[in-house]
């Protein structure tokens, strides 16, 4: 018993005389995500949770192919489980209405289970951690936003049907917010305040992430919230808007888009990217100011989002052939 490093006790002399010793039972991965699982829903929020379900699906189904089983041992998880999890994501068919997974889908499932992994690790349920070494790659995408052009044709457009105006100001107050569907879905009367220069701001803090946003309130998002300090729905809700879920929300876009002859694929997050983009960074406003606004913790978050416009770089070069004119 010494040799095989057990902790020796008059009980457990007893039982290994007796022939009574109990193999330890060992650790398997659906161990791991029950553990996971009973943490993070305390620290996650419900819509993150739904993205680590999906992950482990993905897993079990891949068990499934892989091991002829719905579970394995966690001392299974090695290096070579991982790149052939990864070439599965990358050859897996849905056989719904989905897409096959690019490069930036299969990395958010491999960002998910190194979190787990890590978890195992920390518990000492790993002696090594089987991510080492292993490389995982971005594929860089530019994000849609809507450009002056775009943002006018939407704002001036009106429609006949209520529910295509109400879903355009909440699109529109987005756009001059910066703020995420879920937080402007919540947004409360008292989540407006008069800042310490006498201007309305919204102070409130990001579901995703707890993060405190700050952030003065441009004339025309003043002017919506004002279309819609008495209306019946979102007063019952105790909300500023009337709740629209989001996928019925980006499916309305996509009415909006059509009728005012943008041809980009309209979402919600679209508003977000626009604010970003269009609004602020364009007009000079400083990328530390739009991350700030934005509730980003990281300034490369911001950096995904913001892009250079054509326009802003006319705009510096005028200033620099001014500046090179006035030393000539």
């Amino acid at each position: 018993m010494e040799i095989k490093g057990h902790r020796i006790t008059i009980e457990t002399l007893r039982d290994a005389f007796l022939g009574n010793v109990k193999e330890e039972k060992k650790i398997t991965f659906k161990d791991l995500i029950t553990y996971h699982n009973e943490q993070a829903n305390t620290l996650l929020s419900q819509g993150t949770m739904k993205h680590y379900y999906v992950t482990q699906r993905y897993l079990v189904k891949f068990f499934d192919q892989k091991f002829n089983s719905d579970n394995i041992n966690l001392c299974d998880l090695n290096y070579k489980f991982i790149a052939d999890f990864e070439l599965f994501l990358y050859n897996h068919k849905p056989k719904d209405h989905q897409k096959p997974m690019d490069t930036n889908g299969v990395l958010k499932h491999l960002i998910r289970l190194k979190k787990m992994v890590n978890l195992a690790v920390n518990l000492n349920w790993l002696p090594a951690n089987p991510f080492v070494g292993f490389k995982m790659s971005r594929k860089k995408v530019d994000k849609e936003f809507l450009n002056e052009w775009e943002l006018n044709a939407i704002e001036t457009k009106e429609f006949d049907i209520e529910r295509l105006n109400i879903v355009k100001d909440i699109f529109i107050f987005s756009c001059y917010t910066g703020l995420a569907y879920v937080d402007m879905v919540n947004l409360k009367p008292e989540n407006i305040v008069v800042g310490s220069n006498g201007e309305r701001w919204i102070k409130t803090f990001r579901q995703k992430t707890l993060v405190p946003v700050n952030t003065p309130i441009l004339p025309k998002a003043m002017q919506i919230i004002e279309r819609y300090r008495n209306n019946i729905r979102a007063e019952a809700n105790g909300t500023i808007f009337p709740i629209i879920s989001n996928q019925k929300l980006n499916s309305y876009l996509k009415e909006i888009a059509d009728h005012a002859g943008i041809q980009k694929n309209l979402t919600f997050h679209v508003a977000r990217h626009t604010f970003a983009t269009t609004i602020t960074l364009s007009n000079g406003v400083p990328i530390e100011t739009v991350s700030k606004m934005l509730g980003h913790t990281k300034l490369a978050t911001t950096q995904i989002y913001a892009r250079v416009l054509d326009k802003k770089i006319s705009e510096d070069m005028m200033r620099l052939r001014g500046k090179l004119k006035q030393v000539e």
